[in-house]
């Protein structure tokens, strides 16, 4: 039995190791061999001698014994090399000492190899190794694997990657097992491991399991790990995809998702596409994409911001305009809001001011008035004050005895 090089690499990943392809599990038969060779050898002398008259049944009997205390012996070496392997501290060797490993080990072999994995207390620092012998298990033996996972882990790590691993192989036995260990309405918190296994073999099915989940903590996980293998498809597959989502809140899920990665590569199309889509996505993304395309090509951000109609998307794009230079250069982010202040909205000021106080209080606090809500308005100059007079009380008194009305009773 093979650990395919596609699970291995999925672990493999984790720790940044992507060269390496997963050595082969041994067979039961070849493990069988291995410990049962001298076994055989010891049993025929006995026999021998018991047949010749030497050698008492005393004898014979404790030499039996030898099998067990051999095979506790070479159970014991094994872990004390895993514990080897584990606390060096090359990834590199680490990763391939480990594919070594797992490669002599029996499907009966992981859950000890596991177990005392986890009891070295090294499981955060070596997830990647870790996803990369419950990979390994599950492809032996995924419902034991399964079974000690729901037993002694309380995340779903260890279920997922074994999940995702039996799914690469043999995708509706885990959508079964998934289904018939999952009780009440809820999400199934078994179906995105089982989506990540198959996302790129057969995208229709875990659109289809994806589809069907309802809106939940769980959904996003699985979407996330749905959209990686969509984007390698292309701009246009991965648009269309989104625009066959019939569920409001999932299609606006995976634009906010799709539109973070593709504004790196082409922030103007994903801009004309979030406009001609406009929604949740559209609100919560055109800031994010005009402050990371400003650093990088500022004339060309400032060119396309020109061209938006007025708005909220306009005002949103703006803000990000505006905290990307406010950190920098709090008196040019300053006259931007003079600039175009029909562009200007309450949640533009606040980012300003959170964003160019650490450098210029004063210029923070003095776009305070611009604050339409008085509530919020005054709430934001009690915050910047008192933590300007923790910082600067000099100068925080001066500019309360200029602005004596800033934090007046109302």
């Amino acid at each position: 039995m093979k650990l395919t090089p596609l699970t291995a690499l999925a672990a493999l990943v984790l720790i940044g190791v992507g060269g390496f392809m997963a050595g082969r599990v041994s067979s039961p038969a070849s493990s069988a061999k291995s410990q049962d060779g001298p076994a055989e050898t010891r049993s025929t002398r006995t026999s021998a001698r018991n047949s010749s008259g030497n050698g008492t049944e005393t004898k014979s009997s404790s030499r039996s014994t030898r099998p067990e205390r051999d095979a506790k012996s070479s159970t014991q070496d094994r872990l004390v090399r895993l514990e080897s392997i584990m606390r060096g501290e090359n990834p590199l060797d680490r990763s391939r000492a480990l594919l070594a490993f797992i490669d002599q080990l029996g499907p009966g072999d992981f859950e000890g190899a596991v177990a005392h994995f986890r009891s070295l207390g090294l499981a955060d620092g070596r997830m990647g190794e870790y996803s990369l012998l419950l990979t390994a298990w599950a492809q032996a033996d995924p419902l034991s694997a399964l079974a000690y996972a729901k037993e002694n882990t309380s995340s779903r790590f260890a279920t997922g990657t074994i999940l995702t691993s039996w799914a690469s192989t043999d995708p509706e036995a885990a959508i079964r097992w998934a289904q018939a260990n999952h009780e009440g309405d809820e999400a199934n918190p078994y179906l995105p491991g089982i989506i990540r296994g198959i996302a790129e073999s057969d995208p229709v099915r875990a659109t289809s399991l994806l589809a069907a989940m309802p809106k939940s903590v769980e959904r996003g996980k699985a979407l996330d790990f749905m959209l990686p293998h969509l984007l390698q498809q292309g701009t246009d597959a991965t648009r269309a995809w989104i625009a066959a989502i019939t569920d409001d809140s999932l299609r606006n899920g995976a634009m906010i998702r799709v539109a973070e990665k593709l504004a790196a590569t082409d922030p103007a199309g994903t801009v004309s596409w979030l406009l001609a889509n406009p929604g949740e996505a559209t609100q919560r993304r055109m800031d994010d994409i005009y402050s990371a395309w400003s650093k990088k090509d500022e004339q060309a951000a400032w060119n396309s911001f020109n061209t938006l109609p007025a708005g909220e998307a306009r005002s949103n794009a703006l803000r990000g305009m505006i905290t990307s230079t406010a950190a920098q250069n709090p008196q040019a982010a300053f006259s931007l809001m003079d600039r175009y202040p029909n562009d200007v909205n309450d949640r533009l000021v606040q980012n300003f001011i959170w964003h160019s106080f650490g450098n210029d209080p004063a210029t923070a606090v003095a776009a305070i008035a611009r604050i339409g809500d008085q509530n919020q308005r005054d709430q934001m100059y009690r915050r910047t004050l008192a933590a300007w007079k923790q910082e600067d009380p000099t100068s925080a008194d001066a500019w309360l005895r200029k602005n004596p009305g800033a934090l007046a009773p109302r």
